[in-house]
């Protein structure tokens, strides 16, 4: 099986919310189409997807702020878990980042989530203590 990664394209919006959907990324505050639409109007080039024989397998969102790197919405297709998507989106995020100089990239990753937790450690990922919070400036 070949797939391709690649920027994605407005036309994949409805495969990408079904695969967010699908593995458990979204929830009731954060409206997924104002994700896309939104990360589509701020590097959009870092907005990531996996393709194999014309269907999205995969996604993955990423950002630059001039100090760090993050990721986002990394999803595989659970009836393609363990054949190396995840591993290419994180790869192929961290090889646009470094190139545009980003000297570190972080994630978060709910306390409860022990598979992605798993999967970040063995691509070198290291948990670090910090108080995470945010605030919510748009009401989806």
């Amino acid at each position: 099986m070949t797939i391709d990664i690649r920027p994605f394209d407005i036309a994949e919006t409805e495969a990408v919310v079904s695969l967010w959907q699908a593995t458990g990324l979204t929830r009731a505050w954060n409206n997924p189409y104002q994700d896309i639409r939104r990360k589509l109007s701020v590097q959009p080039e870092l907005f990531l997807v996996a393709v194999a024989d014309g269907q999205v397998v995969g996604s993955v969102m990423a950002g630059y702020d001039g100090h760090r790197g993050w990721l986002y919405y990394l999803a595989s297709d659970p009836q393609r878990r363990g054949q190396g998507i995840g591993r290419r989106l994180v790869e192929e995020a961290e090889e646009r980042l470094l190139a545009m100089g980003c000297p570190k990239v972080q994630l978060m990753v709910r306390p409860d989530n022990n598979g992605a937790q798993g999967f970040y450690r063995e691509l070198g990922y290291e948990p670090f203590d910090t108080w995470t919070t945010g605030k919510r400036l748009i009401a989806d």
